[in-house]
């Protein structure tokens, strides 16, 4: 993916889809380098196992060493202030300073980037309106946020025309005009960022481009820079709306430097395992005089057990006769009086604002040791999960990702509009190419 990202950049003749491609290549290699250094933790840990040693650092190394459940975290309505001088903003004087932005957010081994947004003076806020998911991570999850940036010039470089694009387009525009449509372009490239150390020269038509004009791919196309970042945890969970520190790690004189506020504003809000799936359910007996019971279905999910009066109640979904509040104030324990008999669970909850009790049994002894064994991992995980577990909070799928519209047209349209002369030079959209060289790279690949 990283070679197709790289190819595609190359191929790229419009500002848009360069930086489209250099946002994707620089995702990708975030994402490659998590994977190896993921892939390098796993090969330390096989060799301490085969050595007998422990490593904290990953799962399932004892059998009875207790772990917490697994959840979604999901951050949404990132908001990132502007704060640009009064000259700028108000009296609209001074140099256009354009940006394309994008954040880059990392949590395990899960990597995700927001869309790009375009930003100038006339923005007060720069918005992400992604709701980015991370579908598998634990209570000590680090969410780190990233805000990468590249500065936008108003004269896209056409370095990316190779020789053969140069040398077609010479073909197809006619001997006399292709030489001056090559030599303006070799112009354009010898004036980017890129220093080739030559002057520019055209060979007599229909040829090639000297190799000296011809920029690095390594080099090639925009480029983005850290701009901020951040890192947030379960600390920072809340059903709301929530402003976070950033840190800023670039100086006002680098191009593509803009004037952040130093804050961040987003929702970010998990949902832990033990909160939305069933951690345990089966029947019981709920005592409501002595020696006197009668049967129920209990469903343990959440902050609740739901007494049901029959398993076809639940599926049927029926409300249930009674709930049981269970959070960390509630007092679980287990009666050893009949030891001939199922014991007794006793639950000691508090129930608008007054203590109550109540006792419950199964109709084996097993089954009263699974239940125990689920009360107490449930009330583990909602210790390591904390404020996550005082209410479910609402995380909506994100959408599926916009797909990128790209202009059409015919290279004498692309070329030469009448309507807009002083646009300057627009060479003809690639789409269709980097489609094919996509296409190919693929087949090679496989």
């Amino acid at each position: 993916m990283r070679e197709g990202a790289s190819k595609l950049l190359a191929a790229c003749s419009q500002r848009e889809q360069a930086l489209e491609a250099s946002k994707s290549l620089l995702t990708c290699n975030a994402r490659i380098l998590t994977l190896l250094s993921h892939l390098q933790k796993i090969r330390e840990a096989q060799v301490l196992q085969r050595m007998g040693r422990r490593s904290d650092g990953v799962q399932g190394f004892s059998l009875h060493e207790r772990l917490p459940c697994m959840g979604k975290v999901a951050i949404s309505n990132l908001r990132i202030p502007l704060m640009w001088k009064d000259s700028e903003y108000f009296k609209n004087k001074g140099e256009i300073h354009r940006c394309a932005v994008f954040c880059l957010l990392q949590c395990g081994r899960e990597i995700y980037d927001t869309d790009m947004v375009m930003v100038d003076r006339t923005l007060t806020d720069i918005c992400f309106e992604d709701t980015i998911l991370f579908s598998e991570v634990g209570p000590g999850f680090q969410l780190r946020v990233e805000l990468y940036s590249s500065c936008v010039v108003e004269e896209f470089s056409l370095g990316a025309l190779g020789p053969r694009r140069l040398s077609w387009l010479g073909g197809s525009l006619g001997r006399s005009s292709g030489k001056k449509l090559r030599a303006a372009l070799e112009s354009a490239v010898g004036c980017g960022s890129i220093s080739n150390g030559g002057g520019a020269g055209g060979d007599g038509g229909g040829g090639v481009a000297p190799s000296s004009l011809l920029p690095d791919l390594s080099t090639l196309g925009p480029k983005y820079h850290l701009l901020a970042h951040t890192t947030l945890s379960i600390e920072h969970v809340q059903d709301s709306f929530k402003t976070h520190d950033l840190s800023l790690a670039a100086t006002e004189d680098r191009p593509f430097w803009l004037p952040l506020y130093g804050n961040m504003c987003c929702r970010l809000a998990a949902q832990p395992l033990c909160m939305i799936q069933q951690v345990i359910s089966g029947r019981l007996k709920l005592g409501e005089e002595p020696n006197c019971w009668d049967n129920i279905y209990g469903v343990l999910r959440g902050p609740s057990l739901f007494c049901y009066q029959s398993q076809n109640d639940l599926e049927s979904q029926e409300q249930p006769l009674f709930t049981i509040t269970i959070n960390k104030d509630t007092l679980i324990c287990v009666s050893d009086k009949e030891p001939l008999q199922a014991q007794t669970i006793s639950i000691s909850t508090q129930c608008q604002g007054e203590e109550v009790t109540y006792t419950l049994t199964t109709h084996i002894p097993q089954d009263t040791q699974r239940w125990m064994e689920a009360f107490w991992q449930h009330f583990y995980d909602m210790s390591q999960w904390r404020q996550c577990c005082d209410d479910l909070m609402k995380i909506e799928t994100p959408p599926p990702r916009k797909s990128i519209t790209v202009k059409q047209g015919s290279l004498y349209h692309e070329i030469v509009t009448p309507s807009s002369p002083n646009d300057g030079l627009v060479i003809q959209d690639l789409s269709t190419e980097i489609r094919i060289l996509l296409s190919t790279y693929y087949k090679e690949r496989y």
